[in-house]
């Protein structure tokens, strides 16, 4: 795993939760330029809220992140508001930066009030034992996760070499327009505020807003991105060579750590991707492709290894997009094979059972073929199975 240059991360068990790791830092040496994109639900937690007003403020002078899991501090009122601040005076307190260059975010049960001494505790803690190794923080972050999602890269701008390093969370409560997700990325690159801000739009767009695991929006989704330029490179501009090569490298640790969220779905055993093609724009292969992975029947379809193709065309039909439906040609592929399930939005005949053996797999692929146009979008699900209703119904217990 590659490190940015100038970053160090910590993560410690503060007794938020019985067991795990629940509480981590993210800190720079030295300011760093910082784009966020925050849920779209209209109730916000308290570090959302928080963070959007800080960015707007001062984008160009984040010096850390402080993350608590076990606790969501939403829909806890004034309270949670004071909680949220006071997260990240003690973080400037012990790192000896200001509080305005200081972001919060909290993950876990929602409506419960933070136990403040224990967080206090742990940013304590966490301070003293900063480092260059960001797997500490990655496990800090987890609730429901099965597994740690950490993902880098490098590219050279301007020869000079540039890491790319992202840390995420996220397993339930995931749809497109942002989930229970956390994702937070640091880069050593040297680039302006607005291309920052732009870049990160353009690659979210294509990747967390393209994943569903149960149809659920969360309170405190947020994709965080700091820049901290201790690269050296010439200082990146919109649209220029070295925005779309620094684009390249975020969007594959984005698309890299989405589809890991997704594999790691609550209670999941398989990976669906909806690949639209031939559409007649990017708006309609974007709504169909995530109307297909958001849809229930089609979830518990592919986990009963089911060749129910027509719950797959009433998807696309509820999307909102404008299409043909007369046109469509639908096929589903794995490494097992692949086989035509419909033509011209009508049933062919086809072996069940080698339908039955390509969806036996771990990753399927839906391909639906509009022939009315040339645009082309991927979304990414996975199946609806018995666990994920036995994780949920006990998630506070």
């Amino acid at each position: 795993m590659f490190t940015p240059s100038g970053f160090k991360f910590a993560g410690v068990h503060c007794k938020i939760k019985r067991k795990r790791k629940d509480l981590g830092i993210i800190f720079s040496e030295v300011p760093c330029v910082a784009a966020g994109v925050f849920t779209t639900n209209v109730v916000k937690a308290a570090p959302v809220i928080y963070d959007m007003e800080i960015l707007k403020k001062n984008s160009n002078g984040i010096r850390a992140v402080v993350v608590n899991s076990g606790v969501a501090n939403a829909c806890t009122g004034e309270q949670g508001m004071i909680n949220a601040r006071r997260m990240a005076e003690k973080t400037a307190e012990e790192l000896g930066v200001p509080v305005e260059s200081v972001l919060v975010s909290s993950t876990g049960v929602i409506g419960v009030q933070l136990p403040m001494d224990k967080v206090e505790n742990g940013i304590e803690e966490a301070v003293k034992v900063l480092s260059n190794d960001p797997l500490p923080f990655a496990e800090a972050i987890m609730t429901t996760d099965t597994k740690v999602k950490m993902h880098s890269t490098k590219v050279t701008i301007d020869g000079k070499e540039i890491t790319v390093l992202g840390i995420a969370k996220g397993s339930g409560m995931i749809h497109p327009n942002m989930a229970t997700m956390l994702s937070f990325i640091t880069t050593d690159a040297k680039i302006s505020e607005e291309a920052l801000k732009k870049l990160l739009k353009l690659s979210v767009d294509d990747s967390y807003n393209m994943i569903d695991v149960d149809g659920d929006t969360s309170t405190n989704d947020m994709v965080i991105v700091l820049a901290n330029g201790l690269a050296g490179n010439t200082t990146i501009q919109p649209e220029t060579d070295g925005f779309w090569k620094l684009y390249e490298a975020v969007h594959e640790v984005n698309q890299v750590l989405a589809e890991k969220i997704v594999e790691d779905g609550e209670g999941a055993t398989k990976v669906i991707e909806a690949h639209v093609v031939n559409a007649p724009d990017m708006k309609s292969a974007r709504l169909i492709a995530r109307s297909i992975v958001s849809s229930n029947l089609v979830k518990t379809a592919v986990y009963g290894e089911d060749a129910n193709w027509g719950r797959i065309i009433a998807a696309a039909g509820y999307s909102g997009a404008a299409f043909d439906p007369n046109k469509l040609d639908l096929f589903f592929e794995s490494e097992a094979g692949r086989i035509k399930v419909a033509e011209n939005g009508q049933g062919v005949p086809f072996d069940e059972e080698e339908a039955k053996k390509i969806l036996s797999e771990k990753k399927i692929r839906i391909i639906l073929d509009m022939k009315q146009g040339k645009e082309a979008a991927k979304a990414w699900g996975c199946d609806l199975t018995e666990k994920y209703v036995e994780i949920n119904g006990r998630y506070r217990t």
